[in-house]
C-alpha cells in the first residue's frame, strides 16, 4: 500500500544521505538552501510511487527520484534569475540571498548532481534512464526558450502555449513516472502508459499553476499573486481572454490596480472557467492512461487522489 507520508519519508532519507557526500562550501550552500525549502516534491514522489506500483521498492527508484528533483531545482534556480523573481516557496530566491553568479554556478552543479545520482541506478536500466533524462533535459530547455520567445511575439495561440508548457513542465513529470517504471523493470508498453499519465498530469499541473499565479492567495502560494499579469506573460488565461476581446490598457496604473483590472477582465471573459475546463480535460486523459495500466484498487485510488489534488491545490 502506497502512502504519501512513507514516500516523503523515503525520499527525505535518500536526499539527506546523498547530500552528505558533498562538502560544506560556497558551491553547495545555495543547493542545500534551495532543497531545504521543500516544495511539493511531486516529481520524486511520482518516480517512487510508480516504482512501488510496478512491484519494486523506493530504494530501486531512489537514484531516479533524486535525479529528477535535482534537475527540477536546477531549472528553478536559473528560471528565477531569468524572471528576476524575489521569492521561491515563500522564501528569498537563491540569486537574491547569495548572488546571480552563485545561483548560476550552483545551478550548474545541481544539473551535474542529477547525473551523479543516476549513476547509482541498476546498471541494467541505466542506458534507458540516461536516454530519457537527456531527451527530457533538452525538451525542457526548448520549452523555456519558447517561453522567452513568446514574451516578444504578438500572436501566441492556445495550441502554441500548450506545447510550450508540455515541454517546459509536463515532460519532466512524464519522465519521472517512466523512470520509476524503468527502475522497476516494467515493459515498454507500461513505461509509455506511465509517460502518458505523467504528461497529462503535468499539463493539468501547469494550468493550475498559471491559474494560481493570477487567482490564488499569496499566503497559500508563497509568491506574489499577479506576477504573470505584471510581466504581461502570455499564459492560457491571457491568450483566452485576449481572443475574446482585447485586454484593457493598464497604462499609468499601479501594480495592484493593474492586477485587479486584468483579473476582472479575465473573469468577465470566462477565462478562469476555460482554464479549469482545460485542466479537467487533461485530468480525464490521465485517468484513461491509469485505466489501461489496470492497477489494483488501492493503487488506483492513490493515483486518482493525486490527480484530484493537482487540480484542486491552492499552492
Amino acid at each position: 500500500m502506497i502512502t504519501t507520508e512513507q514516500l516523503q519519508k523515503d525520499f527525505s532519507s535518500g536526499l539527506s544521505t546523498f547530500l552528505s557526500n558533498y562538502p560544506e562550501s560556497n558551491l553547495f550552500g545555495p543547493i542545500r538552501y534551495l532543497l531545504s525549502l521543500g516544495g511539493k516534491r511531486i516529481r520524486p514522489l511520482l518516480a517512487l510511487s510508480v516504482s512501488n506500483a510496478e512491484g519494486a521498492t523506493s530504494e530501486d527508484a531512489m537514484p531516479a527520484s533524486l535525479a529528477v528533483e535535482f534537475f527540477h531545482n536546477f531549472t528553478l534556480m536559473h528560471d528565477d534569475i531569468m524572471d528576476n523573481a524575489p521569492l521561491r516557496r515563500g522564501k528569498v530566491t537563491v540569486h537574491e540571498k547569495y548572488s546571480k553568479n552563485a545561483a548560476i554556478l550552483s545551478g550548474d552543479a545541481l544539473f551535474t548532481a542529477a547525473y551523479q545520482a543516476l549513476e547509482l541506478a541498476n546498471p541494467e536500466h541505466l542506458p534507458q534512464l540516461l536516454r530519457l533524462l537527456n531527451k527530457t533535459s533538452m525538451e525542457v530547455c526548448e520549452g523555456q526558450q519558447l517561453d522567452l520567445d513568446y514574451e516578444s511575439l504578438g500572436d501566441v495561440t492556445q495550441e502554441m502555449y500548450l506545447e510550450m508548457i508540455r515541454l517546459k513542465t509536463s515532460v519532466l513529470l512524464a519522465a519521472s513516472c517512466s523512470m520509476g517504471a524503468i527502475c522497476a523493470g516494467a515493459d515498454d508498453e507500461r513505461v509509455q502508459l506511465w509517460y502518458e499519465f505523467g504528461e497529462k498530469l503535468g499539463l493539468a499541473f501547469q494550468l493550475q499553476d498559471d491559474y494560481l499565479d493570477t487567482f490564488g492567495l499569496e499566503k497559500s502560494t508563497g509568491k506574489k499573486v499577479g506576477g504573470d499579469i505584471l510581466a504581461d506573460k502570455k499564459t492560457f488565461l491571457h491568450i483566452h481572454s485576449s481572443a475574446v476581446k482585447e485586454l484593457p490598457s493598464a497604462s499609468g496604473l499601479s501594480d495592484d490596480d493593474k492586477i485587479d483590472l486584468i483579473k476582472t477582465a479575465m473573469k468577465d471573459r470566462g477565462s478562469d472557467l476555460a482554464a479549469k475546463n482545460k485542466m479537467t480535460a487533461y485530468s480525464e486523459n490521465a485517468r484513461k492512461a491509469l485505466e489501461l495500466l489496470d492497477l489494483d484498487s488501492s493503487l488506483n485510488t492513490w493515483f486518482e487522489e493525486l490527480l484530484f489534488s493537482v487540480t484542486q491545490r491552492v499552492s
